[in-house]
């Protein structure tokens, strides 16, 4: 999604003012939690992931994966042999061409769980990416009351986990949206919507191609029952799946959000955040590490769930971007309550223009997988 591909620094910093198999033998442990839900919680070993959302667009095209001595192989099969116990997909509700809808998304979930690996959902609950920079509702849900969005929520939900569930498919995690630290399902009717923040003065343009200016009026306590919506959903169909409730930035202190979060009663299993430590403005790599490690650390503390690094991302061919990987998913290891660490597409060399996949122009990997071996 990303806001990496599309979402400006300036926004980020202007809105800105951590595995195994989820199976009936599996269940997870429940612990209290502020806001009056008793989450799901991981209780099993680091996972480390990929989110590889992109690759059947990509193999439609042409596009083929090697291994480091140059054999062809599946890209599913090549990730677990890179380490990877795990794989995430995004969900999108009416996607142009049908990629990252739900057919696409249970094809994917189809060849990883023949492989015998994990599984995550990843609920953008919106056509296109959801982000920092954007946060629009799909087409078919505009117009949509508060109620009536919670609805469409639920049913979405329910519908792409009840594919997955036919075909004997069991997510290990869910997420409730993508990157939400602005909130969900904006609009410029406070009543229904789920912004986390009045950014009546920011101008989103360039952005949106269709707005500029835009107006969305904070309503944390809509963002929480669109998430809750999301949250019940899961749970009626997978009740032993984690749910995780995503941010961006793990280098920024996020207590504040969480904090109007629960207070709203928003309900989470896990918290998900996202980080790329080579894109800060005036931060160096080490620094935006050392801040997201002792972020992950705070936030498992105070609010008494896992986190999970669900995003992840280096530079392609910067020399420093082996060291700035294998260093963090090292130290995050070390952190008990950090459930594990995904790279975001890291079968791409410059699809779509992403500059952060950790595979080369043959279409083998770099030396940034490295970081992923056991």
């Amino acid at each position: 999604m990303k806001q990496q591909l599309i979402l400006t620094a300036a926004l980020a910093l202007l809105l800105a003012a951590c595995g195994g198999k989820d199976n009936d033998s599996k269940p997870g442990t429940t612990n209290p939690e502020p806001g009056g839900n008793t989450p799901t919680t991981e209780t099993t070993a680091f996972t480390q992931g990929a989110d590889i959302s992109w690759v059947t667009e990509m193999e439609a095209a042409g596009q083929k994966f090697y291994n480091a001595d140059g054999q062809e192989t599946d890209c599913f099969r090549l990730m677990q042999e890179l380490g990877m116990d795990a794989i995430r997909l995004r969900v999108w509700v009416d996607p142009k061409d049908g990629w990252s809808g739900k057919q696409d998304v249970v094809a994917k979930a189809r060849r990883a769980h023949a492989l015998g690996m994990d599984l995550m959902i990843d609920f953008h609950y919106s056509d296109s990416w959801a982000d920092p920079g954007q946060q629009f509702k799909p087409a078919a849900w505009q117009g949509l009351s508060a109620d009536e969005l919670k609805t469409a929520i639920r049913n979405h939900t329910t519908d792409v986990l009840q594919a997955l569930k036919a075909e004997g498919i069991k997510p290990r995690w869910v997420q409730v949206g993508n990157e939400i630290r602005p909130g969900m399902l904006w609009d410029e009717d406070a009543a229904r919507s789920g912004a986390m923040y009045d950014i009546r003065e920011c101008d989103v343009k360039g952005l949106n191609s269709t707005s500029t200016a835009v107006k969305y009026r904070k309503n944390v306590n809509s963002l929480a029952a669109f998430v809750n919506a999301g949250y019940d959903a899961v749970k009626e169909v997978f009740p032993q799946a984690i749910v995780i409730v995503h941010l961006d930035n793990a280098w920024d202190d996020q207590t504040w959000w969480f904090d109007q979060f629960k207070a709203a009663g928003g309900k989470l299993d896990m918290i998900g955040l996202s980080h790329y430590p080579q894109t800060h403005a005036t931060k160096t790599w080490q620094e935006m590490n050392s801040l997201a490690l002792q972020h992950v650390g705070e936030l498992a503390g105070k609010y008494g769930v896992k986190v999970m690094v669900a995003e992840v991302g280096v530079k392609r061919g910067n020399a420093d971007s082996p060291q700035v990987l294998s260093e963090f998913i090292s130290k995050a290891k070390a952190i008990e309550q950090c459930a594990g660490v995904w790279y975001w597409e890291p079968e791409c060399h410059d699809w779509n223009g992403y500059d952060m996949g950790a595979f080369d122009a043959t279409g083998k990997p770099t030396a940034v997988m490295d970081a992923f071996r056991k």
